[in-house]
Formats: C-alpha cells, structure tokens, sequence
C-alpha cells in the first residue's frame, strides 16, 4: 500500500510534534482493542507493574469500574494514574506520565490525533477539577 494511503486512513500526514504512528506489539494480556485509548492505557500500566482489569469496557466506564474494583478514584494526578473523562460518546483514558512539583503534569495518550496514533500533553494545576484519575 503506498505510503500516502496509510497516512490518509490514520490521519498521520498531520501528526504535532511528538505524536508517532504505535507500531509496537499488542499485549497477550491486554484485551481492550488495539489503536484506541483505552488499549494504551492498560499497556502501559502493565508495563509499569500495575495492570488493571480487562473488563472496563469504554473509557466513560472506567472509573465506575474502577471503584467497583476497589481503586482509589479521585481528582488529584500523580505519577502512573490513569486519567479518565467521561467527555465525548465514548469518554477518554489516558496515562500519567510525569507529575510535576506545581501540581502539573503530562499524559501519553492514544487515538486523540486518531486511532493508532500516540501523543502527549500537559496539564495544568487548575484543570485537574476536569478529570478523575484512577490510582
């Protein structure tokens, strides 16, 4: 398939900086499906010694599942949580990478540029009110 055709069906022409196309292997654990949110999230928490469970279902879902599965869920980022919103038909997961000393802090994140696609953003203190965060 000719390059130009990948990217026009992943949306990687238009790639920020940072964002790459995932081209590594899908987890034998990990059932969420690969290329969206939701599959990164639970990668990399089984990547840093804390996988969770794979019956979570969408994103918006999470952290009910979350609390029904005994995680602390609340609205305060630190490093390794899992940052959930129920925004959008589907709501949105993603991965806390850093936590700075202000109370800011970055996530790596699926499927935001489009499926398939990792990215990262920061945060401020202030917008932490927006998200829940699963611990």
């Amino acid at each position: 398939m000719p390059i130009a055709a990948v990217f026009g069906m992943t949306n990687a022409g238009g790639l920020g900086e940072g964002a790459t196309l995932y081209t590594g292997n899908a987890s034998t654990t990990n059932t969420y499906a690969y290329g969206y949110c939701t599959f990164w999230t639970a990668l990399r928490r089984e990547e840093v010694g804390l996988p969770i469970p794979n019956n979570w279902g969408d994103a918006h879902a999470w952290n009910d599942g979350a609390i029904l599965a005994g995680y602390v869920v609340d609205q305060t980022p630190t490093l390794y949580a899992i940052m959930q919103t129920d925004a959008g038909e589907l709501g949105h997961v993603a991965f806390v990478e850093e936590v700075g000393p202000d109370g800011s802090w970055r996530v790596s994140e699926m499927n935001v540029l489009g499926w398939d696609i990792l990215s990262s953003r920061a945060f401020k203190p202030e917008q932490a009110k927006d998200y829940k965060f699963i611990h």
